[in-house]
């Protein structure tokens, strides 16, 4: 069976005004169906061999079909009205606290996340403090498709702009949200439900700093989370950070916009000094962290045999990833652990410099691509306000690419020893080429940076430095 049957045909146009709206639904068909539903979370005559106060635990064939119809109809405002209407939200409170079938819960919470694209149906769930407390309750379910849905009505909710605060509050008085989420994040492979999960948690933090802080430095306290029966089951102490590169890690191969995702919430993280600590201060040092970062930017984006374009598709994800390797990086050169990058349990080991500075030069030279073409673009569509307007956004985008690129390639180049940049050159990250793209877009911002990398560029390859002053007059007179 398809999970969302089409809608029913209806004789409802022949009825007059039995017509939902301006659709051809029926009225009275909605009507039997959630009346139906009530019956099956409330049955006249109770089985005695079921749990108390529980609804049967498998939907018969026809119920359910008709319910995903439903499912499908809520999409139109004029039916999501009518059901707002017929009190469907308090029936479906019914449904989360009776029923034991995961199918009935998933649907309804589908259906509520349909009605909630509508702002004042939207309004009224999201003031309903009774259904707002139990549709976080369903954060702790255990079947994958009510996470789903129920993580999809939440950031419905969180972009409606007049009532996110009221679900921002709720969830940061209710601290067994980052329980559940953190859980799902660690141990779900459901890339599809993380994804979700993901974005809510991004909306989340964009939202609310102060949100953002307490579960960064939450992870102490214990509290019930999912469980497969009855019993309450004791959760893990999560910590925020490994439950998101964990999450990351499961998504970064099957979808590129969930790894964007988590790469923005990590992003966020290094806003706030409690957010770049956390990340520093985990238990291995950061190194998951970085080597994580690391292999997405010098094995997976942007690479050699990608053609320059690909720099446009991957900005956002490259400006998150490359932000937060430049935060860490800086950190850990502030707290003067200089004397630990020579050492296995650091993550920035020496060796793995030259990799990351070529990487770092490559996506500047492809900018460089993408900007003569956006040029070319602007001057062919010159006439064509929209063009003008796209373009101009993706120079946005494309800058603040540059603008973190160059930092981090700054910070970097300050730290080459004379070993480093032999091993650069011999490897084929540095040459003539790739140190004047690098000069170019360092200059003169990061005036420093450059004159302290030529230093030791000269005691590796004088020809090298002699050739790259040549082509930079300002060098040579501060030499």
């Amino acid at each position: 069976m398809d999970r969302n049957p089409s809608p029913p045909c209806s004789d409802a146009e022949e009825e007059e005004g039995d017509a939902v709206g301006n659709t051809v639904y029926s009225k009275h068909w909605l009507f039997s169906v959630l009346t139906r539903l009530i019956e099956v979370i409330a049955p006249a005559e109770p089985d005695p061999a079921a749990s108390p106060g529980r609804a049967r635990a498998e939907l018969d064939e026809e119920m359910e079909n008709d319910i995903c119809k439903v499912w499908d109809m809520s999409m139109d405002e004029d039916v999501a009205l009518f059901l707002q209407e017929f009190n469907a939200p308090d029936i479906f409170m019914g449904v989360f606290a009776k029923s034991k079938c995961p199918r009935l819960t998933e649907i309804c919470v589908g259906i509520l996340g349909n009605m909630a694209c509508f702002q004042d149906i939207c309004m009224s769930i999201s003031k309903d403090e009774n259904l707002g407390q139990v549709l976080l309750q369903r954060l702790c379910d255990s079947d994958s498709p009510t996470l789903l849905e129920t993580s999809r009505l939440l950031l419905t909710c969180l972009s409606q702009p007049e009532v996110a605060n009221v679900w921002v509050e709720r969830i940061r008085e209710n601290p067994s949200v980052y329980d559940c989420v953190c859980f799902i994040m660690s141990s779900s492979t459901n890339v599809e439900l993380l994804v979700k999960v993901g974005e809510v948690v991004d909306k989340l933090f964009d939202l609310d700093e102060e949100l953002m802080l307490n579960w960064i430095k939450s992870g102490t306290c214990r509290s019930v989370g999912p469980s497969v029966d009855d019993s309450p089951e004791e959760l893990p102490d999560f910590k925020i950070v490994p439950c998101i590169l964990e999450a990351a890690k499961q998504v970064r191969s099957d979808n590129p916009e969930g790894l964007d995702v988590y790469m923005h919430i990590l992003q966020l993280l290094t806003t706030v000094d409690e957010g770049i600590q956390a990340i520093v201060q985990a238990p291995d040092g950061g190194k998951d962290t970085w080597s994580l970062l690391y292999d997405l930017v010098c094995q997976e984006l942007c690479q050699p045999d990608d053609p320059p374009i690909i720099v446009q598709e991957q900005k956002t994800v490259l400006a998150s990833i490359l932000s937060v390797l430049s935060a860490m990086f800086a950190s850990q050169t502030e707290q003067e652990y200089t004397r630990m990058r020579k050492s296995k349990s650091c993550y920035f080991l020496f060796f793995l410099y030259m990799p990351l500075i070529g990487s770092l030069i490559r996506i500047l030279q492809y900018m460089e691509g993408c900007g003569k073409r956006a040029a070319d673009n602007s001057k062919e569509s010159e006439q064509e306000e929209t063009g003008r307007t796209d373009v101009n956004e993706e120079d946005f985008h494309l800058k603040i690419l540059k603008d973190i690129c160059c930092e981090l390639l700054s910070n970097m180049l300050q730290e080459l020893t004379k070993e480093n940049t032999l091993e650069g050159l011999h490897q084929g990250h540095l040459n003539e080429q790739t140190c004047s793209c690098a000069f170019q877009n360092l200059l003169p911002l990061y005036f420093a940076s450059v004159e302290s990398f030529l230093e030791v560029l000269r005691e590796a390859d004088q020809t090298l430095a002699d050739n790259l002053e040549k082509r930079f007059p300002s060098l040579k007179v501060h030499t």
